[in-house]
């Protein structure tokens, strides 16, 4: 008899342990379907650098002779450092919330793809609420502007907005869920655009 009632036992404890992993692939499953119903948007980008240069100098008329100096040092050599944050904004608009484990994006320049990379950090978008996500972006523009001259570099610098934004840079994405070991990216990127205060 207790052999029976341990049987029952260990039975019934994998049962319930395989209804727990079913349930969390089901949740997961859901996160992916409502995934697909959040916006994403550009919030704006801050810590703009363009060869050491902050374009805060350029937008506020601040640039220093040693700005102008560190623009041309890098134009002669070839070597254009770019550095910025760039907040991705991701908003549920359902009752349900949605979850994201990656977030591959491409950065183009003038039209031209430049510089791609993931963000591997999870996030949980509840619901009726918005999710920043922030992109580290760094690359060098060195190639870029090395057939454009220097003015080409000062007017892409100077592009920046007081919100970090400029209509030279571009950003696309494409998020993904796992879903058990699986991971399921969207099968397109998406091309962000910047959000406004009316929208």
């Amino acid at each position: 008899m207790k052999r029976i009632i341990l049987t029952l036992v260990c039975a019934g404890s994998i049962l319930f342990s395989a209804c727990d992993v079913v349930s969390d692939l089901l949740g997961q499953a859901a996160g992916v379907a409502n995934l697909t119903n959040c916006k994403f948007s550009l919030q704006g980008v801050s810590n703009v650098s363009v060869a050491g240069v902050n374009v805060k100098n350029l937008t506020q008329g601040k640039l220093t002779a040693a700005d102008v100096v560190r623009l041309a040092a890098a134009y002669q050599t070839k070597s254009v450092p770019l550095s910025m944050n760039m907040n991705v904004g991701v908003a549920n608009p359902t009752t349900q919330q949605a979850a994201m484990t990656a977030l591959d994006w491409i950065l183009a320049i003038d039209g031209t793809d430049i510089a791609n990379g993931v963000s591997s950090k999870s996030y949980t978008i509840r619901p009726s609420a918005t999710t920043t996500v922030p992109l580290p972006v760094s690359t060098d523009l060195g190639n870029l502007f090395s057939k454009q001259g220097l003015d080409a570099l000062k007017n892409f610098a100077s592009s920046f907005t007081s919100d970090g934004t400029s209509s030279k840079v571009g950003l696309r994405v494409r998020p993904s869920l796992s879903v058990g070991s699986t991971q399921i990216p969207f099968p397109n990127y998406i091309k962000l655009e910047k959000k406004t205060g009316n929208s």
